[in-house]
């Protein structure tokens, strides 16, 4: 079969039994495998930053979690142009491409763990270039919508997105894994020596363990390459939907450019907030983040050229929607959620539950000292986003059934309160001797948490595809999962400022405060009565 289908009409029942489905499912189970790597790759740095930890790498806590900050701040800034690859570029040439651009930061992430003594500023350029694995969800999700009718959108996109998001569990375990041998023998180089006791699926390592951090990197090299290979020989461009691809040469260049003018506004931002040496450190991370995401899209209009220009300028109309940006909040509190806890978690563990925290009540000062019963992140941070991404499918194939908003508003509500009660929890184990006997609460309603945000994934999908009709369906699953990767960036920010001031749990309070504000929006825009659009 021809790579272009110029012929795609699956909202004919015909059509599709005959010819749609076989092709929809064959593009379908290439992209989740693909998807899954983008996930990995830029979420590896909130495991790769508890083993540096553990190993001695020479920085501080709030560098470490700047790491996994920075990681998520570029791939959540990758998908503003990322969402426009499918148009511009087609399915298969975008998924061929941007599988394969994550070979670069695997190995240079690789090479870098390899020297612990190199300056902050590398570890911080490979988490910034790991941020194209962020970006690919957007173009992911933008060309799977293509391939569905409107009735099994929710299904499709769900199984995308949800088995996609296993990118992070399949991180969480693998890494720790890969890190225990040399599995790329002489080619992978050295091992290093843990300095505090370390972790994996199975338990617990001990301190003085022969470790190939390293391996984080390379072991993606074994799943990328086959998969580019098959997206290019099996995948499909839709000349329906991407009709001025200009040839692959001109497809290649054209994502190429589009990322080049994510990246700028992103290094231009991060000079800016972070802190010397690596920044300037005269901008707070709001308006951080709004300044990024406004030059990246103004950078973008501006920059494009021919054809190009021409359909960057026509997905613009999306923002002239106000249902654009209600729903973009909405798949904050989803999505923003999962992937936010999904970064900041690891780290959390280690820094509240692997001290014991004393107060000299003559001094009123706290002393933060090595907990032995501490629990292992690398042992139990996997759980709560393998739950999220396990239960996604299942919120869009609810959705399709009884409605996204509904659904939507369910989770919302259970959110506030686990959130709250999670932000409890921070608070009596940073004041604890014996953090650990806090662990099993903290654990489980962190589970809570992932699970509703990955049913609510599904649910705000859903209710993307009824509000929108199929042109603007795409660019606007690009934009709300643009914006809601920003939780990537904000959740381990907020925390690690809340814990550098003693007060974690208030890092918890205030998206219990934002997921109640979530539940009033959903309800008078998709729930009230004389609502414009009732889903139902």
């Amino acid at each position: 079969m021809t790579t272009d289908i110029k012929e795609w009409n699956i909202e004919d029942e015909k059509f599709w039994e005959s010819t749609g489905r076989h092709v929809a499912y064959r593009n379908l189970w290439i992209s989740i495998p693909c998807l899954l790597c983008g996930f990995a790759v830029w979420m590896m740095w909130g495991i790769i930053t508890v083993q540096m930890s553990n190993l001695g790498f020479p920085f501080s806590t709030e560098q470490l979690f700047t790491l996994t900050a920075i990681a998520g701040l570029a791939g959540a800034t990758m998908r503003i142009p990322s969402s426009f690859f499918i148009r511009l570029a087609g399915g298969r040439n975008t998924i061929f491409l941007t599988t394969f651009m994550l070979v670069t930061p695997a190995v240079g992430t690789g090479i870098a763990l390899q020297h612990p003594d190199w300056p902050l500023w590398v570890f911080q350029l490979m988490a910034l270039w790991s941020g194209v694995g962020g970006g690919n969800f957007a173009s992911s999700m933008s060309n799977i919508s293509t391939f569905f009718p409107k009735r099994l959108q929710g299904t499709a996109l769900g199984l995308n997105a949800g088995l996609g998001n296993f990118g992070v569990t399949t991180m969480q375990i693998l890494i720790p894994l890969a890190m225990t041998a040399g599995i790329f023998g002489a080619l992978g180089g050295d091992s290093m020596a843990l300095v505090k006791d370390s972790g994996w699926i199975f338990g617990k390592i001990t301190a003085g363990t022969p470790t190939f951090i390293q391996n984080a990197g390379y072991v993606w090299l074994l799943l990328l390459v086959p998969l580019a290979v098959i997206a290019w020989f099996r995948m499909n461009n839709l000349h329906s939907i991407s009709p001025d691809i200009g040839g692959t040469l001109v497809a290649f260049l054209k994502i190429t450019w589009l990322y080049t003018l994510g990246f700028v506004p992103t290094v231009i931002g991060l000079y800016l907030y972070l802190p010397a040496p690596t920044g300037l450190g005269v901008l707070n991370m709001w308006v951080a983040i709004a300044l990024i995401m406004v030059s990246t899209v103004f950078v973008m209009k501006l920059a494009a050229f021919g054809t190009m220009k021409e359909g960057v300028q026509k997905q613009f109309a999306i923002f002239k929607n106000k249902h654009t940006w209600s729903m973009t909040i909405l798949y904050v509190l989803t999505f923003g959620s999962f992937i936010g806890f999904s970064m900041a978690l690891p780290l959390s563990i280690t820094v509240i539950f692997g001290n014991q925290h004393i107060y000299d009540a003559v001094a009123q000062t706290w002393t933060h000292v090595k907990n032995p019963a501490a629990p292992s992140a690398l042992t139990y941070a996997w759980i709560g986003p393998f739950v999220g991404a396990l239960i996604r499918p299942v919120g869009g194939w609810i959705s399709d059934r009884v409605g996204g908003s509904i659904v939507t508003q369910m989770i919302s509500a259970i959110m506030v309160l686990a959130s709250a009660y999670a932000g409890f929890i921070m608070m009596q184990a940073y004041q604890s001797a014996t953090p650990e006997i806090y662990f099993t609460q903290f654990l489980v309603t962190f589970v809570i948490l992932f699970a509703a945000s990955g049913i609510g994934n599904g649910s705000t999908f859903r209710t993307i595809g009824v509000i929108f009709d199929r042109v603007q369906a795409g660019p606007v699953l690009g934009w709300t999962s643009a914006v809601a990767a920003y939780g990537s960036f904000i959740a381990p920010e907020v925390i690690k400022g809340q814990v550098k001031a003693g007060s974690p749990e208030l890092a918890m309070y205030g998206f219990a405060v934002f997921y109640a504000l979530c539940l009033v929006l959903n309800w008078w825009f998709y729930l009230r009565p004389g609502a414009e659009i009732r889903n139902p």
